[in-house]
């Protein structure tokens, strides 16, 4: 066993705060914070010091009183305040006020503008609970986006998720994938979901050298694919074990991994499996990659522009900007300028900020 060097074992980074869910919010119980980790974030939104709940709970009031609203005094408060500190806000209005802070914010905006507000009020594991219950609501679902949230979690993510999907809705979201999705692709999904890899920063190179000749008779070496040796090798490996073993495939193949994934596979089966890839190398790229597209050409995607820009607005949108200039040639500040209008527009940029 070898121990992998600090910049490819660097734990992706995770923002340092989060809250109780609005159901204990709305009981009267006090924002718990997480414990204090020592991991490093490169959000554009980080815990507003000094910090006064009870006097933000009224300047949000004071916007929101009378015909109108003031929206410039809602953006600059929203967008400078934590997910955890904004519900604590939302705590001290009802108490104040005796009305609930989301339907006041959602009776003054409308739109994407409203849609932007709303998500904002729930902290991360409720943020991507209720994102993934707007994917399979309805006829169809948004692929995408359940590639998007799904495969990008740790195992301790994945864990609040599902119990915070089962508080929100009553439903079971392993069951809910089932019965929107099939094939290989739900499977895919189906083992994201329990939440099982393994995220030791040790590396097995004996076990690297093998998972890469089992993916390469899996795909390359045999007439179709097997893709439950890929389904199994990504979903159970760490971050570090699958950097090793996507290094040892390349020297057999002669190929990148991801250029197999495009070649064996199609699909949502093909894109979740590439995004697996991605997020292992490189997850802000992939985030920027996501941006631009769901930008790009006519019209906007504006679902996932927002559920993006806001779920890593806390964590590594810094980084994610930085891999969109260089990717692009372009800011994401430029690209969002362009695309979108008005409040909406402007709560967006204030998210992402300079740069």
């Amino acid at each position: 066993m070898v121990q992998l060097d600090n910049k490819i074992a660097k734990v992706d980074s995770i923002s340092n705060a989060s809250a109780l869910p609005p159901s204990a919010v709305a009981q009267g119980a006090l924002v718990s914070m997480l414990k204090d980790v020592q991991i490093e974030t490169s959000g554009t939104i980080e815990a507003h010091e000094p910090f006064d709940s009870e006097e933000d709970a009224v300047e949000l009031r004071r916007a929101m009183k009378g015909w109108g609203s003031d929206d410039k005094a809602l953006l600059a408060l929203l967008t400078t305040r934590s997910a955890a500190q904004r519900l604590q806000i939302g705590l001290l209005y009802k108490t104040m006020y005796g009305r609930d802070l989301r339907q006041d914010l959602k009776s003054e905006t409308s739109g994407n503008f409203e849609d932007a507000i709303k998500r904002m009020m729930y902290d991360r594991p409720h943020f991507d609970a209720y994102s993934l219950r707007k994917a399979m609501k309805g006829v169809g679902s948004d692929d995408s986006a359940l590639i998007e949230i799904i495969v990008t979690k740790t195992n301790a993510e994945i864990a609040e998720i599902k119990s915070c999907y089962s508080e929100m809705f009553q439903r079971n979201l392993e069951k809910d994938i089932v019965s929107e999705t099939s094939g290989h692709f739900k499977r895919l999904l189906v083992a994201a979901v329990q939440g099982n890899r393994n995220e030791t920063t040790k590396v097995d190179m004996a076990k690297a050298k093998k998972e890469a000749e089992d993916i390469f008779k899996a795909g390359e070496k045999r007439w179709g694919t097997d893709e439950s040796i890929f389904n199994k090798v990504l979903n159970l490996r760490s971050r570090a074990q699958l950097i090793a073993t996507f290094k040892e495939y390349r020297k057999i193949s002669q190929y990148d991994i991801a250029r197999s994934i495009d070649h064996e596979m199609s699909g949502d089966l093909k894109r979740g499996m590439k995004a697996m890839v991605q997020c292992i190398k490189d997850r802000p790229s992939y985030f920027a990659e996501r941006l631009y597209k769901c930008m790009k050409g006519a019209g906007t995607d504006d679902s996932t522009l927002i559920r993006i820009v806001i779920a890593r607005s806390e964590i590594d949108l810094v980084e994610i900007k930085d891999r969109f200039f260089d990717m692009y040639n372009k800011s994401l500040k430029r690209m969002i300028e362009q695309d979108i209008s008005g409040n909406y527009k402007r709560l967006i940029l204030a998210i992402v900020k300079e740069g």
